[in-house]
């Protein structure tokens, strides 16, 4: 046992190590750290380290309690800069030619300068290791962990991000076993953009199930920190379904969604007022589904959809997802109208309306109206658009804009970039639900050539919905290549089609959270600002009666 003198206090313990006796005041096997010893009238500060694998014990003598504090503190802060001196010359370590194996995968990522740590745990042998995060500037942030779990510091982070916008950061990992055996890892890399992303992404969370929508909730987050907000709860909802959220230009205060059953409706948000509409009226033989707000801001495009699920006793794909009937619709915002996007077609079944930037097109899906006795599987859909008068509020004629029926292919969630030049889309076999199609994919269209190729972010397993940030340099999409099961929101950067990043899922505070949570992340939207109404708002639109929108089928 260490010998301890009466008055002593030990300050801020560290790790163990072994210390050579000094003066008879410190004891073999005392802990690494800061102490304060009052003996034979004196005061004497002292710092245990360990410097180039030799141990030193520094003794401040003659530390009269009625001399300044500040002379205390001048020795408390030299000692903790030389506790952080260089710790890499080891004696007795190895080196691995690889880099260390983390979750999540971050290695090679280009990451935006304001986004939050990049926490990750390291799936090596040891225990202990070292993280030493280093720029080319000479910032460096250092961490300790016994798990293997490394939270980096928020405000170090921060730093060393903005100081290097346009390079990249190394980060180093060393392990140690129990015998004090070290093995150094070859570093990764991350790379930083100069450009930044939205503050907040706003998501749906719920259990990757089908049968019910138990603690269904639309949260937002923020990509600079880790907190998030629920805007709405479906517990507070008479527990419905909620889905289909939208913005107009990723704005926070021109926001709607859907809600079905009792308290069903269209809610729109415009950053004060939150009112439920009834959207369904006239000839529509179902509600509005799925949205695309008119850059305006004075109109949203829907599809109005008859929805069904099959069951299948196939254990590789046990439900498929299709519409018996679609059309779409358009409603102005500002004279609560609602009509069809020019005359109704019987022939083709449409949905997933999304607008041009410039607001002169209407991209969607279509495909052949199906019978009664139809093959899911024979249901394919093509990506088609037509022209739009925005002083008129009537559209031009369809064109089809990629014909995936001659590949044998079908097209959902067309997403337009922000200056207009380019299109994604989701390609799978069939259908236009591709969150059950494990073969789904997404493409990129150059909107000057109208040609699509198969885009390097993809995995083995399904992608779905994607958006873009409103600078139209970073993609959000849902993605399953963690489990199969549930979706995770990835982010990539993208500067052209032959520039774009390696896909990162969204930081977490707990890195290991993605492992053990079973909701699955759906419809990943990025916005400019923080949402700025909550699940009680919600819960009091629905009390009230919803307004019924007007029918006028005018739009030719």
């Amino acid at each position: 046992m260490p010998v301890v003198f009466p008055g002593m206090i030990f300050i801020k313990p560290v790790s163990t190590i072994t210390v050579r006796p000094v003066s008879g005041l410190i004891d073999p096997g005392y802990r690494r750290g800061f102490l304060l010893t009052r003996y034979t009238g004196r005061f004497w500060l002292s710092y245990n380290y360990k410097f180039n694998n030799h141990k030193i014990c520094l003794i401040f003598e003659n530390m009269n309690p009625t001399k300044t504090v500040m002379r205390i503190l001048k020795y408390f802060i030299i000692c903790f800069f030389l506790s952080h001196c260089n710790t890499d010359n080891y004696s007795n370590i190895s080196s691995l030619d690889r880099e260390p194996v983390i979750e999540p995968d971050y290695s090679g990522v280009t990451i935006p300068w304001n986004i939050a740590p990049m926490n990750f745990i390291i799936r090596e042998d040891g225990d202990f290791f070292k993280v030493r995060v280093k720029s080319s500037n000479g910032l460096t942030i250092e961490m300790n962990s016994k798990s293997g779990i490394v939270r980096i510091p928020k405000k170090s982070w921060r730093k060393i991000l903005s100081a290097n916008r346009g390079g990249k950061i190394e980060i180093y990992v060393i392990s140690e076993d129990n015998e004090g055996k070290f093995i150094r890892f070859n570093p990764f890399y991350i790379n930083i953009s100069n450009e930044s992303v939205d503050p907040y992404l706003c998501y749906r969370l719920l259990y990757p199930g089908y049968e019910f929508w138990r603690e269904l909730k639309i949260e937002q987050r923020s990509t600079e920190s880790f907190r998030k907000k629920s805007v709405v709860e479906n517990q507070l909802l008479n527990d419905n379904c909620i889905n289909c959220h939208s913005f107009s230009r990723n704005d926070p205060d021109k926001l709607l969604l859907h809600v079905r059953g009792s308290v069903g409706g269209t809610y729109f948000f415009d950053g004060k007022d939150l009112i439920r509409r009834d959207l369904q009226a006239g000839e529509m033989t179902a509600n509005a589904v799925y949205p695309s707000w008119h850059p305006s801001g004075n109109y949203v495009a829907f599809s109005s959809n008859k929805t069904v699920q099959s069951f299948h006793m196939r254990p590789e794909k046990n439900i498929d997802v299709y519409d018996l009937y679609s059309s779409l619709v358009v409603y102005d915002t500002r004279s609560n109208e609602i009509s069809f996007c020019g005359m109704k077609d019987s022939l083709y079944m449409e949905t997933f309306p999304y607008w041009s930037p410039d607001g002169n097109l209407l991209y969607y899906c279509r495909t052949d109206q199906v019978g009664e006795n139809f093959d899911i599987k024979n249901v394919k859909y093509d990506l088609v658009r037509k022209s739009f008068n925005q002083e008129s509020g009537t559209f031009g004629n369809t064109e089809i804009v990629f014909n995936a029926r001659e590949i044998g292919k079908s097209i959902s969630f067309p997403t337009v970039s922000p200056d207009g030049q380019y299109l994604i889309f989701t390609l799978q076999d069939y259908g236009t639900f591709p969150i059950w199609n494990r073969e789904a994919d997404l493409y990129l269209m150059d909107l000057k050539n109208l040609k699509a190729d198969k885009m390097s972010l993809n995995s083995n397993e399904t992608e779905s919905y994607h958006s873009w940030s409103s600078n139209g340099k970073w993609i959000v999409f849902s993605s399953k290549r963690g489990d199969g099961l549930t979706a995770r929101p990835y982010i990539a950067f993208f500067d052209s089609p032959d520039s774009v990043g390696k896909p990162f899922v969204l930081p977490q505070k707990d890195p290991a959270i993605y492992a053990r949570m079973e909701k699955t992340f759906n419809r990943p939207e990025f916005v400019k600002g923080q949402i700025k109404t909550g699940p009680r708002d919600f819960a009091r639109a629905s009390k009230k009666e919803s307004v019924k929108a007007l029918w006028a089928n005018n739009r030719k």
